[in-house]
């Protein structure tokens, strides 16, 4: 097996939960290419909006950046459903941009990691591992696409 086999598919599922290419078929770019900006500010019921969902989503993606360039690992679950407002379509291209960029530079920071990282503590024991983390923020990912899914039908159908 070679040195990064493991790390360069999570990079894979990143980049496939982002972009697309994976089995299920469905992916974040694809969901929000028809959502305008009034629509992902649109709340359905007690749900969040799309909007917060994608900056919920990016939270934790650009904290693990930050992290895996050298930084620390900041995250609370406290500030993760907060950001800038969305008031123009420019300001939701920009949220969509910069959560596009983010996931890249993540995908590719995870594809130089050696394998053997993965069994280690992801900066703090109580974090879990490498592999614990990474995964688990693709698999956050795929769980929030499927609540995008969902709250796009709803919203089409109040339309």
């Amino acid at each position: 097996m070679e040195s990064s086999e493991i790390t360069a598919q999570i990079a894979k599922n990143l980049r496939e939960v982002h972009f697309g290419g994976n089995w299920t078929g469905a992916n974040l770019k694809d969901k929000l290419a028809d959502v305008s900006w009034q629509q992902a500010n649109q709340q359905v019921g007690e749900l969040h909006s799309i909007a917060t969902l994608v900056t919920h989503m990016d939270y934790y993606i650009a904290a693990t950046l930050r992290a895996l360039q050298g930084g620390a690992l900041e995250a609370s679950d406290e500030f993760s459903f907060q950001g800038p407002t969305i008031e123009t379509a420019a300001d939701w291209e920009r949220r969509l941009d910069r959560t596009w960029a983010n996931a890249n530079q993540l995908a590719d920071l995870i594809e130089q990691l050696p394998d053997s990282r993965l069994t280690q503590d992801f900066f703090e024991s109580r974090n879990g591992t490498y592999y614990r983390c990474l995964q688990g923020l693709v698999e956050h990912c795929y769980y929030h696409v499927g609540q995008i899914s969902l709250i796009k039908t709803m919203l089409q159908k109040q339309s």
